[in-house]
């Protein structure tokens, strides 16, 4: 069976990360190939460090749509890819891979996933994830300060010159295209739960067991052993 193919789009900070590591539990590590759109930044290796700073990474440009291209339908057809990594500090592509293999579930997670023709073509569920401006803002500044090595001045520069209107130009409009939207992120269980249904049912469809159904099955097994064992 082809795998599910789910597109997460939505602003910055409005809860992408959070929604897909939901539906990576749901089914299970080692059934889901994930694709974080940011990883597919453009390399800059021959452009000095300030104006790499200085990049607006948050529209269509900013982006290698080719190789993300490339790299979804080669998970689709059950080849193994070598994901980018990007080095936010630096602001450039690391000369470092992640190797990821195909598996029944494929996440494709980025703030512009719904805004180009070619990629929501090749996703079989198209999902925005919406969130309050102001929260996303809090925490866009939150992780960048903790997980990419970024200063708070430097984030709420970058805020105001490149992502608020690039987010009112091209992320914002994008929604038209979705399936389904998830307002306030992944605090919504009940989308949550209509996702999470989605997911296992594909699996099912494949005659796969989900995390779940694993972790049961795992506990049952062990049962008897333990007895076993007892004196």
């Amino acid at each position: 069976m082809r795998p599910l193919v789910i597109g997460l789009a939505g602003g910055t900070g409005s809860g992408k990360t959070t929604v897909a590591a939901a539906l990576v539990e749901t089914a299970g590590r080692a059934r889901v190939a994930l694709l974080p759109q940011d990883a597919y930044y453009r390399a800059q290796p021959h452009v000095p460090l300030a104006a790499r700073a200085r990049t607006n990474y948050d529209e269509p440009s900013a982006f290698d749509h080719d190789l993300l291209l490339e790299h979804i339908e080669a998970l689709v057809h059950r080849e193994a890819i070598e994901r980018p990594i990007y080095d936010f500090a630096r602001h450039d592509r690391s000369d470092r891979t992640l190797r990821v293999t195909s598996a029944p579930i494929v996440i494709v997670e980025g703030i512009l996933v719904l805004h180009d023709a070619a990629l929501r073509e090749r996703l079989t569920l198209k999902v925005f994830v919406d969130a309050p401006a102001d929260e996303r803002f809090i925490r866009r500044l939150e992780r960048d300060v903790r997980d990419r090595g970024r200063s708070a001045e430097s984030v709420i520069e970058q805020y105001r010159r490149t992502v608020k209107p690039m987010h009112d130009l091209f992320v914002e409009p994008s929604k038209q295209h979705a399936d389904l939207i998830v307002p306030e992120g992944a605090a919504n269980q009940v989308a949550l739960d209509v996702l999470r249904a989605f997911v296992r049912e594909h699996l099912a469809n494949a005659g796969i067991g989900n995390a779940a159904s694993d972790s049961a099955s795992d506990g049952k097994a062990a049962t008897p052993r333990r007895q076993q064992a007892s004196p």
